[in-house]
């Protein structure tokens, strides 16, 4: 049994992870940074542990300091979140190599989908539907560079093989730009990420951005839990969530979720991650998995009745999964807006004191946040200080519960987001659904002549 558990991330995922916990009746310790001392998990813990100073690399990054906080406790598991080291094969593999459970995939499984080639390759192989592309990582062969692209169909995107959260991409639409393009990509590649390996992909021109969520445990069970549109995206970094997608079938999810479940059996995959892919014309490919829980997870969670965290948490445990395939029903739509504290025009960080605050309420109303009247938002991580969600027996219903939630949301003394989720939810496209990736920068944003 999980009889305490380090939580290794802060903000509102941190409170996540400590209420499911509680709920299964599993002690928690809260590590924390100089600056978030006063965050609210780390008040409602069992015990707390500063591992160092602001700076992420210096405390939510030094994974020293966090299995030494596991030790200290006499914890026996560590929760990543989301963020910070939730993907990091190294921690994974040191939290185990130290005698602790991570509560994640294996180190090996995170190792080969965080990088893009070798996961692309294991997706073909699992029958998962890919992107056309080079099919691995590119040489210094000029003639062969050119001659894929040509077989790609231009326009295409290159890709750095470690890349994601929208770094390590440029689009190429013409021959004469591409080994230019190859070689400041790899340079940029080389000196973010470590890794020059880049490949090449058709780029697809407006699709949309669907996602499967995945359960697996250590029996060799795993399901899918339907699928989450999340097109609505800035800068690559997603704004509003929604499941089920608007316009995908039974049998569409049924095709695609198949396929990664298939997946799942065929990498022991254990514990929750994500497929996502990108949705054009009827079709999906795949760009990447992300090996650990979505920001994203509440909407499938009000949709299937699922509790992600705790199947995460059971798994970790050795236990099997609590529900077949059988058992997972899509009832109603669910809508997720994430509240940032940034100017909602120029995207600036907005960090301060919170002066004013009331959280929204009413049916089918969840508030996910760890801020309260008084709470000083940093300055040293991520803009995100809530997620706002509404569920309701169709879109429209969920729609309707999203506008006046947001109208019921203060948060004063900072700046947020808020006006700008308004002008989505408000918008005439986004309520007929399906808009693409493009769609916010394009139209939305763009301004007004």
């Amino acid at each position: 049994m999980l009889e305490k558990v380090v939580i290794a991330n802060r903000g509102e995922i941190a409170l996540r992870i400590l209420r499911a916990c509680r709920e299964l009746g599993i002690k928690t310790v809260a590590v924390h940074s100089t600056a978030d001392e006063n965050l609210m998990h780390v008040k409602l813990a069992d015990e707390s542990v500063c591992i160092g100073p602001p700076s992420p690399l210096e405390s939510y990054l030094n994974i020293p300091a966090i299995i030494s906080a596991a030790e200290v406790t006499d914890a026996v598991a560590i929760h990543p979140g989301y963020g910070f080291l939730a993907e990091n094969a190294d921690f994974a593999e040191q939290v185990e190599r130290s005698g602790y459970t991570f509560i994640g995939p294996k180190a090996d499984t995170i190792r080969l989908m965080g990088d893009k080639v070798s996961a692309i390759s294991a997706m073909k192989k699992a029958g998962v539907p890919c992107v056309p592309g080079s099919d691995g990582p590119l040489g210094d062969n000029e003639k062969e560079n050119l001659a894929i692209a040509k077989r790609i169909a231009y326009p295409i995107i290159i890709k750095a093989s470690g890349g994601g959260g929208g770094r390590g991409m440029r689009v190429v639409r013409k021959e004469e730009d591409l080994l230019e393009s190859i070689a400041l990509t790899k340079a940029e590649a080389k000196a973010a990420f470590g890794n020059d390996m880049v490949y090449m992909e058709k780029f697809l021109e407006t699709p949309r951005h669907v996602e499967i969520q995945v359960l697996a445990d250590n029996h060799g069970n795993a399901i899918y839990l339907g699928e989450r549109d999340c097109s609505m995206q800035r800068r690559h970094q997603k704004v509003i969530e929604e499941a089920p997608a608007p316009g995908i079938t039974d049998e569409m999810r049924r095709f695609i979720g198949e396929r990664c479940v298939q997946a799942c059996k065929e990498l022991g995959y254990r514990g929750a991650g994500t497929f996502e892919f990108l949705y054009e014309k009827g079709e999906f490919y795949f760009i990447e998995m992300n090996t650990r829980v979505q920001v994203e997870h509440p909407v499938t969670e009000l949709v299937t009745g699922v509790d992600i965290i705790k199947e995460q948490l059971r798994v970790a445990e050795g236990q099997p999964l609590s529900f077949k395939q059988d058992d997972i029903k899509l009832k109603g739509h669910s809508i997720e807006c994430r509240i940032n504290a940034e100017d909602p025009n120029s995207f600036i960080p907005s960090p301060g004191t919170i002066t004013t605050y009331h959280a929204p309420g009413g049916p089918g109303v969840r508030w996910d946040s760890h801020i309260y009247a008084s709470y000083k938002v940093p300055p040293f991580y991520d803009s995100m200080i809530g997620k706002l969600i509404t569920y309701g027996e169709t879109r429209e219903v969920a729609m309707a519960r999203m506008q006046m939630a947001l109208e019921e949301l203060v948060i004063d003394g900072i700046k947020t987001n808020i006006p700008l989720q308004q002008k989505i939810i408000a918008d005439d496209n986004f309520h007929k659904g399906g808009t693409n990736i493009h769609y916010l920068e394009n139209n939305l944003l763009k301004p007004k002549e």
